[in-house]
């Protein structure tokens, strides 16, 4: 049988890069810890953790680090349940960490408040496209993921969240000098510059290929953050698709315009939760659920 107290010095070491961190948080010395490591190393016949910095997880050390936090949640709803709802004596480290995949976008404009709406639980959240995030789920490597995907991953479940809204949105003078003449057309997007997040992000193409009929794009600013992606397009840099909610403001005070008004695009978004914790992560499904309706708009 594993030791718990082992466990928990994986989850911390895991959790924090670190031995010596991992030890401040257990309140043990850095040498109980790397003994407790060592003890389960041993006793499962595999290393556990690559110790480098920071540390990081072998394929195993990942394995044991889900279960561990699997028993976390389980405790956590057994308190509950017995009506022990106050944090336990030795303070947040005690409360289980759940790791998802997040689109950025979702992180920007309404993730946030449902975490905050969780008690007594921590996060450890990927950022990655809303095209790839359920590949996380796939690989083990998180128990949930926001995707734009409908199909359910292997062995989870899939509920539908709603659609963010994105407008292609620029300048009033970048539209003027880059759109002002000739309108939006296929020729006239393939020379303005435009934003892109990174490799993965293909929304300024579909856009194109909707509004223009080709997927088309002109020459890219690489800007990997929701914010400066607003910020970057009110300058003047290019043009961009931003979430309605984020632009909003800069389009109310004239710093932001539609290069078409009437042709948002909408990305559905699905909630994928592993069955294996379904029920465990119940309150974390209700918040998710109850956020997204607040921002989201619904799926035809």
């Amino acid at each position: 049988m594993l030791d718990p107290s082992h466990l928990s010095a994986l989850s911390a070491v895991l959790r924090n890069g670190s031995f010596e961190r991992a030890a401040q948080e257990l309140g043990l010395t850095q040498s109980a810890v790397s003994q407790r490591m060592r003890a389960l190393e041993e006793q499962v016949g595999a290393p556990l953790v690559i110790r480098a910095q920071p540390c990081r997880a072998t394929e195993a050390g990942q394995r044991m680090f889900r279960h561990a936090e699997e028993m976390r949640l389980l405790e956590q709803e057994v308190r509950r349940d017995l009506g022990l709802i106050e944090p336990p004596a030795s303070g947040t480290s005690a409360w289980p960490t759940v790791r998802l995949a997040v689109n950025a976008d979702s992180l920007a404009t309404w993730f946030i408040p449902a975490m905050a709406a969780i008690p007594e639980m921590l996060f450890d959240l990927v950022v990655d496209d809303q095209d790839h995030s359920a590949d996380w789920l796939k690989r083990g490597e998180v128990r949930a993921a926001i995707s734009s995907s409908p199909d359910p991953v292997q062995g989870c479940d899939c509920r539908p969240l709603g659609a963010l809204r994105y407008l292609a949105t620029a300048s009033p003078a970048f539209k003027a000098r880059w759109f002002g003449h000739d309108g939006v057309s296929a020729t006239t997007l393939a020379m303005a510059p435009v934003l892109t997040f990174n490799a993965k992000d293909r929304l300024q193409r579909q856009w194109a290929e909707m509004a223009a009929g080709a997927p088309v794009s002109g020459p890219s600013h690489w800007l990997p953050s929701s914010t400066a992606f607003v910020e970057a397009a009110v300058a003047g840099l290019g043009w961009g698709m931003n979430p309605e909610v984020l632009a909003k403001a800069a389009i109310t005070d004239g710093r932001l315009v539609p290069l078409l008004a009437d042709k948002p695009f909408d990305v559905p978004l699905y909630w994928h939760v592993s069955r294996s914790v379904e029920r465990l992560l119940q309150p974390v499904t209700r918040s998710v659920m109850a956020a997204a309706r607040s921002v989201l708009h619904p799926l035809s």
